[in-house]
């Protein structure tokens, strides 16, 4: 099979394709024939090991992915596709199915096919589980590979928030795929007031995906007059800043909650992956797609993300689906 294989940290151009040998699934796994996966930020960050080891984060991330090289040659940890066979100790999917899911630290998405557990798994951390289910029926495979990372790690926030109908809430980055994803979950599944902060470029997409109010960071530096957040997501973390985002993070009210993607471990729940799914049905969730890319053209899609500048999602189609 094809797959996109890195032996080393560093820029993009350390990821090549190969041929490998096809996997074989373990008697509590299925074989996924992936038809498209997705370049995170979490995966940019993982090729290229960009925390020092002296950074707490540094070395857990070394414990965990390998120091001087990626213990698993095939990174990627989003996934769409259908299952070709299973062990025979599943029950939960059987060949056919189609489905999306999230692999956690055991990577291997950036491939023609991959294995995965059938029931979550549940790992000791700073290692992060894989969850597994059914595919939305009204997404088309490179459509919903554009879901499962920014539904991991928004629902896994906003769970922690504790979030109730008819409060405020506001969400810094949030045209990003976590932000887009937070947005759509605090609006249409919690039922809160929303506001999205974004650059001038991305207000009408946030808009779109239902945030009640809109925030320009590259035009204004304060909050409106007065205004009071229940609770603050900043859904980019310490890598982007600005006045507004200082701001925002003054504007809380009292006995507030502040997160941000910064902070905490996220586990992956299979509920997530079910409830996105339900919301996406009932079209009550879209997807937001950037850019997408061939699996030839990698390196080129993890140039564009190391930019910094994504809307959503950037996918890759692996096999297409016919």
């Amino acid at each position: 099979m094809k797959a996109i294989i890195c032996t080393r940290y560093g820029p993009p151009e350390v990821l090549c394709l190969r041929d490998v040998e096809k996997p074989v699934p373990n008697d509590n796994e299925v074989l996924i024939r992936i038809h498209a996966t997705a370049v995170t930020a979490s995966d940019c960050i993982v090729r290229q090991f960009s925390l020092p080891l002296w950074h707490p984060l540094g070395l857990m991330m070394g414990l965990v992915i390998g120091f001087s090289k990626p213990r698993r040659a095939i990174l990627g940890t989003v996934m769409v596709g259908d299952i070709e066979t299973i062990g025979k100790a599943v029950t939960q999917f059987k060949p056919g199915d189609a489905v999306y899911g999230f692999s956690g630290t055991r990577f291997g998405c950036y491939a023609e096919y991959t294995c995965l557990p059938a029931a979550s798994e549940r790992t000791f951390l700073p290692t992060v589980g894989s969850v597994l289910a059914l595919k939305p029926r009204n997404m088309t495979y490179a459509e919903a590979a554009a879901v499962p990372y920014g539904c991991t790690l928004a629902s896994h926030f906003l769970k922690r928030a504790r979030l109730q109908r008819g409060q405020k809430v506001l969400i810094y980055g949030a045209s990003g795929a976590i932000g887009t994803t937070a947005l759509q979950l605090a609006k249409h599944h919690y039922g809160t007031e929303v506001t999205g902060v974004c650059s001038s470029a991305n207000v009408e997409l946030v808009k779109s995906l239902g945030a009640d109010h809109v925030l320009d960071y590259t035009r204004q530096g304060t909050i409106p007059s007065g205004e009071r957040y229940d609770v603050v997501f900043d859904a980019v973390g310490k890598k982007k800043n600005s006045p507004l985002k200082q701001a925002c993070q003054q504007a809380l009210k009292p006995g507030g909650t502040i997160l941000s993607v910064d902070s905490g471990n996220p586990t992956p729940q299979p509920e997530d992956l079910v409830l996105l799914k339900a919301l996406i049905e009932a079209g009550k969730f879209t997807s937001v797609i950037d850019r997408t890319y061939a699996l030839k053209d990698m390196v080129e899609a993890h140039r564009y993300v190391d930019a910094g500048h994504k809307k959503g999602n950037v996918i890759i189609e692996v096999m297409p689906h016919q």
